[in-house]
């Protein structure tokens, strides 16, 4: 009979810490389907922090000895050095990131190592360590939203009063700003960020203590743990701590919003560099041509980024079909929340970081966007209103100025080309209208008009776009400086 299935003999060096109660190792092939080291080896610097700070708490509380928390210390250090070098060995049969970093220091500082794991089980290990590393990847999200944003104010900035339509159903609608219309893509990510902010504040709570579900009947501290790693709270529920993913579940729901923000953006990028468009040009280290056609220059990053966000949309359901049928507390099931989560992390950080290049990167053609204007009629709505200021009520006064449009469609111009007089005559089957327009009303259908008639907050004028501009960069500065 082998060590392995000896229960009176002590347990092989490859051997599970678990194996004492099996009578036979399991198959190479459930080894590698159950371990997750090859991925939640990542989590190893927030492994040995919690750890750190577990071992800090047994000395504390007499639990351990100091001379087992000096050994600790020491071998953990080495672990650190040895992972940043590269020279870590990462083992497979030690199943995840945490047994094999228990592994190693057991290696190198003897019982210490194997009392490190007193009044803890992996449930709430785990659970600690995706707490902070999550923290850490929403601090970097947050930090790289604030760069886009710079950035994107850069250049709603420089085109505050540069003029481009506004569309509703992808239609001409009104004149706005290409400052203006970028600033509706800060406001979203400013959602963003307080999404992100607010999700941050749910993961920081310990769940370490809580051990397998029911707690440890070890005296612990668990609120010196949380101070100790910067937890603004601990988890209340034993049972709660180690099984819950909501705050999981959180970060991917954001996440999910600014990929879909973002790729809104990038929708409206792919068209407008479209030469039957040619609002904007991209510079050229975001493109790429093709293998067959020389004059080609495709938005691929855009395009990426809107694929990317099916991608991440698609971790959020993966991770809510993963806990809707879970019996409380730990399962196994929660392995697969780490994959997921990784990737929207991972994927969030690099559309941030690219796409911040990329905003600042644009070509604006302005005159393209100018004489788009002139194309379907934006200032309509203007001369509306201005026969309603005039006294006609307003459902007479868009009666009249449909008409008119009708009658500049007839003769193949825009609505503001069409004389005052055959203006008169188009609107002219409305009682009253004609007789309210004279040579004023021309000016209503002018795009600088149309656009400084927008003064208010939240209006497309140049000068609300900058004031608008001036409370962002201040909300920003704010945002930034608060960053963790």
């Amino acid at each position: 009979m082998t060590a392995q299935n000896n229960p009176s003999s002590p347990p092989a060096d490859d051997a599970k810490v678990w194996s004492g109660r099996f009578g036979e190792p399991v198959t190479e092939l459930v080894k590698r389907y159950t371990a997750s080291v090859f991925f939640d080896q990542r989590m190893a610097a927030q492994d040995i922090r919690g750890s750190l700070a577990h071992a800090r708490m047994l000395a504390r509380q007499g639990i351990i000895a100091d001379a087992d928390l000096a050994a600790i210390e020491r071998g953990m250090a080495q672990i650190a050095d040895e992972i940043a070098r590269g020279e870590f060995v990462w083992n497979l049969g030690d199943e995840d990131v945490h047994l094999n970093i228990e592994k190693r220091l057991t290696a190198l500082v003897g019982d210490a190592g194997k009392r490190l794991h007193t009044g803890r089980s992996r449930n709430d290990q785990v659970a600690t360590d995706i707490r902070l590393w999550l923290r850490d990847a929403i601090d970097q999200v947050l930090a790289l939203i604030v760069a886009f944003q710079s950035r994107l104010l850069d250049v709603a900035e420089a085109h505050a009063d540069t003029p481009m339509p506004g569309f509703t159903h992808l239609q001409v609608a009104q004149p706005v700003t290409f400052g203006h219309h970028l600033l509706a893509y800060y406001e979203m990510t400013r959602r963003d960020a307080e999404r992100f902010a607010d999700c941050r504040r749910r993961v920081n709570r310990l769940p370490l203590g809580a051990a397998a579900l029911a707690g440890t009947s070890y005296p612990i501290d668990r609120e010196s743990v949380a101070a100790d790693l910067g937890f603004e709270d601990i988890c209340r529920n034993s049972l709660d701590a180690v099984s819950d993913r909501d705050f999981a579940i959180e970060f991917c729901a954001a996440g999910a919003l600014l990929m879909t923000h973002l790729s809104r953006l990038s929708e409206e990028i792919i068209l407008w560099m479209n030469p039957r468009v040619g609002f904007i040009d991209l510079a050229d280290r975001f493109c790429t041509g093709s293998s067959i056609m020389p004059q080609k220059k495709n938005p691929d990053v855009p395009e990426l980024v809107r694929g990317k966000t099916g991608r991440v949309n698609g971790h959020l359901v993966a991770l809510l079909t993963l806990m809707k049928g879970q019996p409380l507390a730990y399962n196994k099931d929660n392995q697969e929340d780490k994959e997921p989560l990784f990737d929207t992390a991972d994927t969030l950080i690099d559309t941030l970081r690219i796409y911040a290049d990329m905003i600042g990167g644009i070509r604006v053609r302005a005159d393209n966007m100018r004489a788009a204007l002139a194309q379907g009629h934006a200032t309509a709505t203007d001369l509306a209103d201005w026969l309603v200021k005039k006294g006609l009520p307003f459902r007479d006064a868009h009666e009249a100025v449909a008409l008119a449009v009708r009658e500049a469609e007839a003769r193949g111009c825009d609505l503001s080309r069409l004389d005052l007089d055959v203006l008169k005559a188009a609107v002219g089957p409305v009682p009253g209208a004609a007789g309210l327009l004279g040579p004023d009303a021309l000016a209503a259908l002018t795009i600088e008009n149309s656009l400084a008639a927008r003064a208010h907050a939240g209006g497309a004028a140049p000068d609300a776009v900058s004031a608008a501009i001036a409370v962002a960069r201040a909300a920003a500065a704010k945002a930034a400086s608060a960053t963790p």
